[in-house]
Order: structure tokens, then sequence, then C-alpha cells
């Protein structure tokens, strides 16, 4: 696929000088005024645009420049734009990026400068389209629901995909908040389960004296009130999954009935001497240390042993390597979508305060955090205080450095990881990273990752 560069100019002199600064491999379209810039955009759909901001009818001023940035930030907000202003326009230049522009270039025209920044643009771009195309592929490792990059995570998800299919008994352990219950529904969906229900219940949020008929039903008159037959979680979930959230918290008495059921796979309702014999899957979770729970007598050893057939140990977010950060961006997408706040974007002392914070609540404190943000912030670009995060300054210089340390090592993994598991075969890997064979050649000769199974002799 073909780089494409859009350049904005309305000098004549000038947008020649600067087409002729890049080589032909680049499809270069250009465009003197806003509405040929418009229709430039639409027809070549640009990875990147250098903007002018002195534009016809206003070349002496910014006012159309800025509406042309707002217009592409609306119609194309993936295209990274870099904004052309005079030497003395710093002002501009900061207002542009607060809104959305992505860089920004100072006249007079050096040609190795425009092209540095162009081809810094334009290989940013290329590797958010990776991402994006990897995370799509329908084979890959990415699970429903699960943002991640770092090791500790893509551990735990082929941990699960390898899992899935297979009908074992499954326990997910971690803090509260670190997507369990995701986990567990990403066990049903790629299951031979899927098409049947997903009954979840949480074993701490129900009263005790409730708990035993809302798992295991009751027939009618079996208590006062029972003025019908029902069925329980179990029966529910007949022929699919049932999901039994923080199940350290379930009552003793309760825990010898299902190591029965677990045991025997019938269901003996409240007030039944009738058994019915239930097809369901089983997974548990729980944020709580069960072998601790075992030794001060709270938790049945034997029911231990018959729902950690397979064990999920999910991390803590501070222990997952760049994830914060990745995770972050994932919500601010998606929640400034659904809160119609599109085009949002960190600043930079949000970056550091995002990678610095130690995320005690995990994946659903942020959640909280980036919402407020979203609602609180004033411009397009959320900071620190937004989030009610303190930053290091110390450390933001080093952090914006280790960016692009933490993209070449996401990149890295991933291409090591679609190697792999196309069986070193070059072709079927270029198609799962959705990159060209010649590029996935540079990038291996890049980091010097091995394209065969068999290492080089030294």
């Amino acid at each position: 696929m073909s780089k494409r560069l859009l350049i904005v100019e309305d000098d004549p002199g000038l947008q020649s000088q600067m087409r002729w600064c890049f080589s032909d491999e680049l499809e270069i379209g250009l465009a003197n005024d806003r509405d040929s810039a418009l229709a430039a955009l639409r027809r070549m759909e640009p990875d990147v645009v250098t903007l002018d901001l002195g534009l016809p009818p206003d070349p002496g001023g910014a006012s159309q420049g800025f509406a042309l940035l707002e217009d592409i930030l609306r119609l194309a907000p993936q295209t990274k734009v870099i904004v052309v202003t005079g030497r003395e326009d710093k002002e501009n230049a900061v207002k542009a990026i607060g809104m959305g522009a992505s860089d920004f270039y100072q006249k007079p025209l050096d040609a190795d400068i425009l092209t540095f920044v162009v081809n810094r643009a334009l290989r940013l771009s290329e590797l958010e389209r990776e991402n994006r195309e990897l995370t799509n592929q329908p084979n890959g490792t990415s699970i429903k629901g699960i943002v991640a990059a770092s090791p500790q995570m893509m551990t735990v998800c082929r941990t699960l995909e390898k899992v899935a299919p297979a009908d074992v008994t499954t326990l997910i352990t971690g803090e509260t908040g670190t997507g369990k219950e995701l986990l567990a529904r990403a066990l049903h969906d790629l299951s031979h389960r899927a098409s049947k229900p997903f009954a979840a219940i949480n074993c701490a949020a129900i009263p005790e004296n409730l708990l035993e008929s809302e798992l295991f039903g009751y027939e009618k008159g079996a208590f006062t009130g029972a003025t019908q037959s029902k069925k329980g979680k179990i029966e529910t979930a007949n022929g699919g999954t049932l999901f039994l959230d923080e199940i350290g918290d379930m009552p003793m008495a309760l825990q010898s009935k299902l190591l029965r059921f677990l045991q025997e796979r019938v269901v003996d309702r409240v007030g039944s001497v009738q058994p019915v014999a239930v097809d369901v899957r089983v997974v548990c979770a729980t944020h709580r240390e069960v072998k601790q729970l075992i030794e001060k007598g709270d938790f049945r050893e034997d029911l231990y042993y018959r729902i950690s057939e397979i064990t999920l140990d999910v991390p803590a977010l501070r222990d997952r390597d760049g994830d914060a950060l990745v995770i972050a961006n994932s919500l601010l997408k998606s929640l400034g979508k659904q809160m119609d706040r599109p085009n949002l974007s960190f600043a930079e002392d949000a970056v550091a305060a995002i990678s610095q914070y130690p995320w005690p609540g995990n994946v659903r404190e942020m959640i909280n955090k980036v919402k407020r943000a979203i609602i609180m912030v004033d411009g397009k670009r959320i900071g620190a205080d937004d989030l009610e995060l303190e930053c290091d300054k110390t450390t933001l210089s080093n952090t914006q450095l280790n960016l692009r340390q933490v993209r070449e090592t996401a990149e890295s993994q991933a291409i090591t990881q679609a190697l792999q598991t196309s069986g070193f075969n070059m072709a079927q890997a270029a198609r799962l990273l959705g990159i060209t064979r010649p590029t996935l050649y540079n990038l291996t000769d890049k980091y010097n990752i091995e394209t065969s199974s068999e290492p080089s002799s030294v």
C-alpha cells in the first residue's frame, strides 16, 4: 500500500519546492485553498497532511487554516496533520497542537527537516494502521473486551485460547477490577457452548439465606413466599456456562452442595427430592487468596481442587508492562465516542501520570478517571489534572523518550508472535500483521528478529 501525502500551500513556488522534497514512492496531492484541500482529502484519503495556516481568502491570518484543520480532524481523524507556520508564529503552532494536529513545521523551507517531520508522521500512521489491523484479525490472540500489549497479559490470553475449547472447570484469580468476568465470558464465547446461555452470579452480593435458592432453584411451597417452582442459575445455564463470581465468599454450607453438584452434575432444588441432571461448564473467579482461606478453614480444600482444574491468574494493571497507556488510549477513544466527545487526546503530563500511577483499582478505576476527564476537560487535550492524577515533572522528558521504546517493543513482540503463529511463513506472517512482505523483511532486519525456527549459528 503506497503512502499518501497531501500538501496544502497557497504559494505555487513553495508548493513546488515542497513537492520535490519527497521521493516518487509517495503518492502526493496538492491543494491551495480549503475547498480544494477537502476535495483532495476525500479523493486520496492521505496518511499525512502538511497544512499552511495562511490560506485564501485570509492569507495573512490563520482563520482558514484552523477551519480546515477542524474539518480534517472531523472527517479523517486518523490522518496526521503537520501545521506549517511562520518563524515568529509559535502561538498558532501551539494552538494547532492543542486542537489535535500531530506536529508543526516552521518556515523557511528546509528540505531535510521537512522530510524528517513528514516521515516521522508517516511512520506513526503506519504503526497505528498495523495495530488496528492486527487487533481486528479474527484468528489473532485478541479477545473481545480485553485490551493488552504486555507479555504478562498476552500469556494469559494465549492460555485462555487453549483452555476455552476444553470443557474444564476454570478458576480465574486476580485483584478487583482486573477484568475477570470479561475473561470468563471469553472462555464461553470461544467454546462450543457459545450459542448456549451464560449465567453469572456474584456469591458475595446475595445474602446467605437466598444464595442457595438462587443457585439451585426451589419447588413450589418449599418456603413461605414460594408460590411457584423456579429454576436456579445452574439450571438456567444448562448447555452453556455458569460463572460463579467471588467464589471465595461462598458460605461453607453451600460449598458442600456445590461440591456434590460438580461431582455428580445433578441439582437438588430446595424442597425437592427429585434430582435434575444439568450439563454446564463452571467458571469461578475470586480476588481472595483461596489457599489462605483453606488454612483458616473458610474454604473446602476438596472444592478448591474441583474448581481449579485450570487456573488463570490475571496480573494487576501495575504489573502489566506498558498496558496502562494502551488501555487508557483505548478507553479514551471508545468512551469519547459514546459521550459525543471524539478526537480527544492525552497531553504529555497525562501520559506520564498514567504510566507512573500504580492503579490500585486497576482497569475499573481507570474507566472512572477517563470518564471524568472526558466530561471535565475544556479543550481537546486531557491533562493530568483532568484525570486527578499527579505527574512527576522530573520524569516527563524521560517518559516522552520511552514512548518510542514502548512502541518499538510492542511492534517487535507482535512480529515475533506472528512469525511463531505462522510457523515462520513470511507471507502468512505478513498477512497476519496486515503489512507487505518487503515491509516485514525490513522490520525483521531492523529489530534483528530471526525469520526461521532454527537460530542461525554464530
